[in-house]
């Protein structure tokens, strides 16, 4: 708390090689068991609306709208429950590597893309294309935490477009 106090009253420290992101992160830190409820709670609000949405599907007239909010959302969710465990700033860092950079930027742009297209644009088929596409990137991404996962998917994709191609 004093190295808080110290940074926001003016006296920055910064002779101990610290810059101001670093000092945060390590004011604001929690403990393991609160990260863990944290991101319990994230990930159940994010599947939980994810389902809802899907329930909500077939409500007349609103129910594309409705689903499509609370699907993205529950994404929304599901991502952000996995900044508790790692920090926002690792997890930050880790969006942006090389092996996962594009996932997330197509994931990203999506996500902000469908809202668009619900809202602003109302095309309601795009915007399910948009959901789609989301799906798999998230989907990529998620795989790119397991060794190997995505190379098996690549290699069995491959391996059904060759049969489908034989017949």
């Amino acid at each position: 708390m004093d190295k808080l106090r110290a940074t926001l009253g003016g006296r920055d420290g910064q002779s101990d090689g610290r810059n101001i992101i670093e000092a945060a992160n390590e004011a604001s830190t929690l403990g393991w068991g609160t990260r863990v409820k944290g991101f319990i709670a994230c990930m159940v609000i994010g599947v939980g609306c994810t389902v809802l949405g899907v329930c909500c599907l077939f409500i007349p007239k609103l129910g594309l709208i409705i689903f499509i909010v609370f699907y993205t959302f529950g994404n929304v969710c599901s991502l952000a429950s996995t900044m508790f465990l790692m920090g926002p700033l690792k997890q930050l860092k880790r969006m942006c590597d090389k092996t996962r950079f594009f996932a997330t930027a197509v994931m990203i742009t999506c996500l902000v893309l469908t809202i668009c297209a619900v809202f602003w644009w109302k095309i309601f088929v795009l915007a399910l294309v948009f959901v789609i596409l989301q799906s798999i990137a998230f989907a990529w991404y998620g795989l790119s935490y397991i060794p190997f996962a995505r190379d098996a998917v690549l290699k069995f994709l491959s391996m059904m477009c060759r049969v489908c191609i034989k017949e």
